[in-house]
């Protein structure tokens, strides 16, 4: 595997993590009106990404494969959650 490989499946992996977590983080400030969270926009959206590439990288230890559902549903599960307790301030 070359270098370009390495990183494309290094982007792959962490791809949903960043797409859940810049949804959580968007989606509230498109309400008008909407509450300012715990931390700053662009810590929210760093901690966001971080705990879903741990959820990620636990699956993965977990399962010895990248890609399971349980997985995939366990990232939502965390964001939201992170999201939920942020935006609760």
């Amino acid at each position: 595997m070359n270098f370009i490989a390495l990183i494309l499946h290094l982007a792959n992996f962490v791809a949903p993590a960043l797409v859940v977590g810049l949804l959580l983080w968007g989606a509230p400030r498109l309400k008008p009106g909407a509450r300012r969270g715990r931390w700053g926009a662009w810590r929210e959206l760093l901690v966001q990404w971080a705990v879903g590439v741990a959820v990620l990288l636990a699956g993965l230890v977990i399962f010895g494969r990248d890609s399971v559902m349980v997985t995939y549903a366990a990232l939502v599960l965390f964001q939201g959650s992170l999201a939920w307790w942020a935006r609760r301030a």
